[in-house]
This record gives C-alpha cells, structure tokens and sequence, in this order.
C-alpha cells in the first residue's frame, strides 16, 4: 500500500461521505455541505491509496498567529498506519512560524495527539454551540 498525500481542496460528495461516516461522524450525512466546506478551508491535505480517499486534516487559520485543526479524520481499515501522524506533521511544518496550532481532542484521541507534539490546556475545556441539523 502506497499512501500519496494531496493538497487539494475538490472532493467528489461520494469520497467525503464514505470516509466521514467510515468514522461515525455525523457531517458525513451532509456531503454537499462538506464539499463547500473543503473548498472554503484555507488548508486541507487529505491521504489516499489510488483513488480512495482514506485520510484528511482540516486547518482554519488566522494568517498570522494561530491555526485551528477543525478535521482529522483516518478511515478505521488505515488507522494505525502513521497516515494520521503524517498529515499532523503537513500541518506543523506549514504552521511552524504560527504562534500555536489548537485542537478539540476528544478523550480517547488524547495520547494520538499528546505523541503529535500537543498539551492538554490546563485552564481550558472545549465549548460547543450544535446546530440542530447535526
């Protein structure tokens, strides 16, 4: 298996949708939303074995000083396969002269990213408005 890593931002609805919901994540019910999302995202490198989209980060930034990691996903059949790791290390070394890279991890992704490099913030926690639609 040969993983070519992209920094695109077109995707075909199917390709999101497929790895969106491979990941139980409820966005992967709206794929026409999501590929208005990726076009609008000012960085996306997503992960692919021939023409099977497996992978994908998602950074909104400031221009400046910080970068926010709204998506990572990895299809579960790829988890485990450093696919994840190295789209985390695309996005350092594009933010490395950013003052911080800031993420929502949930719990049982916090060693993955505690390995990437990142601290759990100690006088912070995630805070969320949820649309309806979700």
């Amino acid at each position: 298996m040969k993983i070519e890593y992209k920094d695109v931002h077109r995707f075909e609805r199917e390709e999101l949708q497929r790895l969106f919901l491979s990941v139980e994540w409820s966005s992967g019910r709206f794929p026409d939303k999501l590929v208005v999302a990726m076009q609008n995202y000012p960085t996306v490198f997503s992960a692919w074995d021939g023409k099977k989209l497996v992978g994908m980060i998602c950074v909104m930034d400031d221009g400046i000083m910080n970068a926010y990691v709204h998506y990572l996903l990895v299809d579960p059949e790829y988890q485990g396969k450093t696919i994840g790791r190295t789209l985390v290390n695309m996005v350092k070394e594009k933010y490395k002269e950013y003052l911080r890279i800031v993420l929502v991890a949930y719990d049982d992704a916090l060693p993955f990213y505690e390995a990437c490099g990142f601290e759990k913030g100690k006088d912070s926690s995630p805070m969320f408005i949820t649309s309806l639609w979700t």
